[in-house]
């Protein structure tokens, strides 16, 4: 097995993952670079307003999460289980279901209840629709039906998929289940909807403000945690925080203007929240990556001024020239490097196409995703790319750890799980994605937009020159 370890050396892509499991690396995984499907999901619930996920199975799911996402955001969150015990596993799970959904609406009075399902619910065959159709049927100590909550389901066992998938999958099913519900007669404004992917709350700030210098404010994020996973100091604690995607705009978005769904891998995907719209109401639809770097934020233009009629706003010009000017700025110092990027898929296909723009080669590309499309999705934005980087699909850091005496990074891109292998190698570690737990402020980390890719520039950049110096004899001031 070969791979590029310099700019002009061409050699056969290794794509591992999609089809099988390559011989040199057993099916079990060590340190996966993915968490579960339902944690996704839960995240995708926290960006509608007054929403509470609920996790259908063991007490222990919906803990381990919670200690994800808090650590990650820094702020609270609430995640409701069906406490499953071995009774439960054994007669199912319909009266743990109900008693759950009466004791979140009496405690929250949520706008929606958010219900995941885990593997040992899906593993033992839970019928939801079923389950969720008898209690809606049934005529219990329930608050009138206006003000009974959105129920949505979404089936996100953890033997399949990632945290990444369980996050589309809960935004497909909370668009399927909303979309076009609104009251016969309703008047709604023809918003623009984004759906952002699995971002940073600064990222989704951003994002509206992007849109914002487009004269375009009237937007839909779907979902847009922004607030409610980093809000203010509260003086009191606040069950459901403030912020979020309202369930209007949520019946609303038959009506969007225009769809842009932001991530390479879902560009091909065959079902998402923005082909729903498009086939069901004829919503105009965008696919894009993630508009990190020149090429994929100018694709992102392109379709904000397909979809507004409006050309490039003079400050969003201003921030694409200082961009490219600093590539050239600092191209002597990244020229020839060589970085490992993993994370979810998204995030990989945007930082790998980014770095292909700056000089930087990623020798190493990998995702615990299997969906078969990664590989693809980067050769077709960055064609530079192909036959000169190793892309592995359902990888872990064991595999990574393998090959590293051969591929010699200079640097790493991706979560904090990664940092023990960064520590051995004694290489910088530039920490993007989720989850980040050994800094503060992952929270607002931004990568996206001209801007956003230029504090990630800057930030490899500068990892890069730090390194030089300490590993330096001299340690040199001037670099």
């Amino acid at each position: 097995m070969s791979c590029s370890s310099c700019t002009n050396q061409p050699v056969t892509p290794e794509v591992f993952g999609a089809e099988g499991e390559h011989p040199d690396f057993p099916n079990g995984s060590t340190n996966p670079c993915k968490l579960c499907t339902p944690l996704g999901a839960c995240l995708a619930f926290k960006g509608i307003a007054g929403a509470v996920p609920l996790l259908h199975g063991s007490q222990g799911c919906a803990t381990y999460i919670r200690r994800y996402l808090i650590s990650h955001f820094r702020e609270p969150v609430d995640i409701a289980s069906t406490n499953f015990s071995e009774d439960t596993a054994v007669f199912g799970g319909r009266k743990n279901l109900h008693t759950a959904l009466d004791n979140v609406g009496r405690q929250y009075r949520p706008a929606l209840v958010g219900i995941a399902t885990t593997c040992l619910s899906e593993t033992m065959g839970e019928n939801m629709p079923m389950l969720l159709g008898e209690y809606r049927a049934e005529a219990r100590d329930l608050p009138p039906e206006a003000e009974r909550p959105e129920l949505v389901h979404v089936s996100t066992p953890s033997f399949k998929g990632t945290h990444a998938s369980g996050f589309h999958a809960a935004v497909r099913a909370i668009v399927t289940a909303l979309a076009g519900t609104e009251s016969p007669g309703a008047t709604a404004e023809s918003r623009l909807a984004i759906f952002p992917g699995m971002v940073s709350p600064e990222d989704l700030r951003h994002l509206r403000d992007f849109c914002a210098a487009w004269g375009e404010d009237a937007i839909t994020l779907v979902p847009d945690y922004s607030e409610t996973l980093d809000g203010p100091s509260w003086a009191d604690f606040i069950r459901t925080p403030p912020g979020g995607t309202t369930i209007d705009e949520l019946r609303a978005l038959s009506h969007a203007k225009a769809a842009l769904e932001l991530g390479h891998s879902l560009a091909t995907a065959p079902i998402t929240a923005g082909t729903h719209l498009k086939t069901k109401f004829s919503v105009p639809l965008h696919r894009l990556g993630l508009p990190i770097g020149v090429r994929a934020n100018d694709a992102f233009c392109t379709a904000l001024a397909e979809a507004t009629g409006r050309e490039l706003p003079e400050r969003i010009a201003a921030e694409r020239g200082r961009l490219l000017d600093s590539y050239v700025d600092a191209h002597k110092y990244l020229a020839g490097k060589k970085a490992i990027v993993y994370g979810e898929d998204d995030l990989v296909a945007g930082l790998t196409v980014f770095l292909a723009e700056t000089g930087v080669v990623p020798v190493l590309v990998a995702s615990g995703e299997r969906n078969g499309r990664l590989a693809e999705a980067i050769f077709t934005a960055a064609p530079e790319l192909r036959n000169r980087i190793e892309v592995r699909e359902g990888s872990d850091f064991g595999e990574i750890e393998q090959r590293i005496e051969e591929l010699k990074p200079d640097m790493l891109i991706g979560s904090s799980k990664g940092y023990k292998l960064a520590r051995s190698l004694g290489v910088p570690l530039v920490r993007c994605g989720f989850p980040v737990h050994d800094r503060l402020g992952a929270q607002r980390i931004r990568l996206l937009g001209y801007g956003g890719t230029q504090q990630l520039f800057d930030r490899i950049v500068n990892a890069l020159l730090e390194a030089k110096q300490e590993h330096s004899d001299i340690g040199y001031s001037y670099l």
